[in-house]
């Protein structure tokens, strides 16, 4: 498979999923919506809500409250479960980590065309040794790259639906953030009834598996 290299531990493959396997991992992914609807996660202290929707699959889930940041085994709304992480996410973790432990959590955002991510490091987690693997799905996004600092020079590159990037080794903890989703940059999540109904206008579905605990094997 085709890979770029941005940085030490920072690898970009364009296109990795294909049109048929975007379309297979969206019907996967019907069944985590029904069993863990999206919610708006809010900041800390200040009770802000972000600007996207997430959901969450997996045996942990990221979730953002009044409380802080954290990885919790249940659905901040419905106290449920996490369902599992799709098979798809499964394969894509085994061809990219080169961790052998599996993903504990899959965190799913969802971004109408107006929302975005601002600069921050992937840090909740215990094992910072695992690299986090991100997929992207429907409309291109605008993603800025950092350093370790959150004032290290940025610079941007567009993320379309299919491609991954991963973060490891020395970049695993570099700054990272959404600026913006380029409208009617994709059909795929029009396409189907379910992402339609939840991204009316198209917008984009990012997914990032990760490992939280250090693997006792």
């Amino acid at each position: 498979m085709a890979a770029l290299t941005l940085a030490v531990g920072l690898v970009y493959y364009p296109d990795y999923l294909n049109r048929t396997a975007q379309a297979g991992l969206l019907a996967q992914l019907e069944g985590v919506f029904r069993a863990a609807a999206p919610f708006t996660p809010r900041m800390p202290r200040t009770a802000k809500p972000f600007s996207v929707r997430m959901t969450n699959c997996g045996e942990l889930g990221w979730v953002s409250d009044e409380s802080g940041y954290r990885y919790q085994p249940m659905h901040p709304v419905t106290g449920e479960r996490w369902p599992p992480i799709p098979d798809i996410l499964l394969k894509a973790w085994a061809e990219l980590a080169a961790y052998p432990p599996p993903p504990e959590a899959c965190l799913v955002n969802l971004y109408d065309d107006r929302a975005r991510m601002g600069l921050h490091q992937d840090r909740d987690e215990e094992d910072l040794d695992a690299p986090v693997v991100s997929l992207s799905l429907g409309n291109t996004a605008l993603f800025r790259i950092g350093g370790l600092e959150r004032n290290s020079p940025t610079r941007s590159i567009r993320l379309n639906s299919g491609d991954a990037i991963v973060f490891g080794g020395a970049s695993r903890l570099i700054f990272h953030g959404v600026d913006r989703i380029i409208p009617d940059s994709s059909r795929l999540l029009l396409d189907q009834a379910t992402t339609r109904a939840l991204l009316p206008a198209g917008g984009r579905i990012n997914l990032t598996l990760r490992r939280v605990t250090q693997s006792r094997a």
